[in-house]
């Protein structure tokens, strides 16, 4: 058996497992997380199409979560395209994760006052990289750690901000050539 196949057949054995438990009652609803699956091994379409053959037309598959950062921007650029993962799940009504959205610390030291202050003057390079995550079309939730209290506070405040216009995002993918 191929490896994709093999990836296929688990995804339906635990996704029947979870739609058993779902309607016994032990569970609610499920997600998928995920870190590079959405490149390389199947879509939104394949996981409703997996959930429906295990659950019928009322299973519950109900969110997905992979990464999305100045590091990770493909996501960010199919989003303002009306393509790809956040798209396809905000059409389908599922709620997305969005986690890495510092690219576990690393971003901070990465993006440049130039490019903190493209994204939003005044901004340090993590709220600027943080907003650029947020803003991204079809994004509901960003899993955020952080170890101090004044970072919660940053995050919680950058947050809260409306979304960047499109035409900013567009403008960080122009010049990190993503």
């Amino acid at each position: 058996m191929s490896e994709v196949r093999v990836m296929v057949e688990c995804r339906r054995v635990s996704f029947t497992a979870l739609e058993v438990e779902a309607r016994a009652g032990r569970i609610g609803d499920y997600g998928v997380a995920t870190w590079t699956g959405f490149e390389d091994a199947f879509t939104v379409a394949d996981l409703l199409d997996i959930a429906a053959r295990c659950g019928g037309p009322g299973h519950h598959l109900a969110a997905v979560q992979f990464p999305v950062s100045l590091v990770m921007l493909k996501p960010v650029a199919q989003a303002l395209e009306g393509t790809g993962p956040l798209a396809e799940a905000t059409a389908a009504g599922l709620d997305t994760f969005i986690s890495a959205p510092l690219h576990s610390g690393e971003l901070p030291a990465m993006v440049t006052d130039e490019l903190a202050q493209l994204i939003d003057p005044g901004t340090t390079p993590a709220e600027a990289a943080l907003r650029v995550t947020a803003s991204t079309p079809g994004v509901k939730h960003v899993i955020l750690g952080a170890g101090r209290a004044q970072h919660w506070q940053a995050a919680q405040h950058v947050l809260a901000l409306p979304p960047l216009p499109d035409k900013t995002l567009h403008e960080v993918i122009d010049v990190l050539g993503a």
